[in-house]
C-alpha cells in the first residue's frame, strides 16, 4: 500500500529536498507541500496524506498548533477538529522533524499528537522508516530524545501512585502490555517477554489504545509515564 506523505516546511529547498528523498522509495508518494502551518492544515485536509511529515517553526501557524489542529490534540481544544466529523483513524499521522532538539518542543509535540520526533540531522534511512513507522501506527522518537524523555518522566513521577481510575477497563494481561510498550518493546519482544503470539500481542495493544482512548503507541507512552504506570 502506497503511502501518501504531506511534507510542511517554510524553506523551499528542505521541502524539495524531504520530498526527493521520501519519493525514492516506491511505497512513498509525496501528495504536497505546505510552507506553513494554516497551509498544511488546509492542504491536509483536502489531500488527505497517510501522514505529515512538519517543521516546528513556521510563520503564520506554528507546527505544533497546526500537529494539534490536525490531530485533534490539546492544543486544538477540541477532539473532533473544526467540524467535528473525521474520526480518529483517519486524521494524518504527523511525524515532527526539526532543527531544534528541545524537550519542551518533544512534549508539546507529542500532546499535540504527534506519533513521532526525528531531528534534521538524521539520515535519509531514518526519515524513510520514521514515515513507515508512523503510517503503521508505532510511536517513534529519536533514540536520544526517548531517552531523555523518559528519565525525565520517571524523576517527576518516581513518588506518584498509579491510577486506579484510569487505567479501570483494562484487564490484567492489558496493563502487561502496556508497561511493555512504555518500556519500548515492539509487539515481537513483548510476545516474547509475555511468551505469547505476535499477532495476540497486536490485538491486545488495539484493545489497550480503544480502551484508553489513545491514537498510537507514542500516546500510549506518554500515558503510562504520566499515569505512574512505570518508572
Amino acid at each position: 500500500m502506497t503511502i501518501r506523505v504531506l511534507i510542511a516546511d517554510d524553506q523551499v529547498m528542505i521541502r524539495d529536498g524531504l520530498a526527493a528523498l521520501l519519493s525514492s522509495d516506491p511505497e512513498i508518494e509525496v501528495i504536497g507541500q505546505a510552507g506553513n502551518g494554516r497551509e498544511a492544515v488546509d492542504l491536509a485536509r483536502a489531500l488527505d496524506p497517510d501522514v505529515v511529515v512538519m517543521d516546528i517553526r513556521m510563520p503564520e501557524m506554528d507546527g505544533l498548533a497546526a500537529t494539534a489542529e490536525l490531530t485533534g490534540g490539546h492544543a486544538h481544544g477540541g477532539p473532533d477538529g473544526a467540524d467535528g466529523a473525521d474520526p480518529a483513524d483517519l486524521r494524518p499521522k504527523v511525524l515532527v522533524l526539526t532543527t531544534f532538539d528541545l524537550d519542551e518542543y518533544v512534549y508539546e509535540a507529542l500532546g499535540a499528537g504527534a506519533s513521532g520526533f526525528l531531528l534534521k540531522d538524521a539520515s535519509a534511512a531514518d526519515l524513510v522508516t520514521g514515515v513507515r513507522v508512523v503510517a503503521a501506527g508505532d510511536a517513534l522518537l529519536a533514540p536520544s530524545i526517548t531517552r531523555r524523555l523518559i528519565g525525565d518522566f520517571a524523576r517527576r513521577r518516581r513518588h506518584q501512585r498509579p491510577s486506579p481510575a484510569a487505567t479501570a477497563g483494562l484487564t490484567p494481561r492489558e496493563m502487561d502490555v502496556l508497561r511493555l510498550i512504555a518500556r519500548g518493546l515492539s509487539n515481537a519482544e513483548i510476545a516474547a517477554e509475555l511468551v505469547l503470539a505476535e499477532q495476540t500481542i497486536k490485538t491486545h495493544v488495539g484493545h489497550v489504545l480503544t480502551k484508553l482512548a489513545l491514537r498510537d503507541r507514542t500516546q500510549a507512552v506518554v500515558f503510562a509515564y504520566e499515569n505512574g504506570l512505570v518508572g
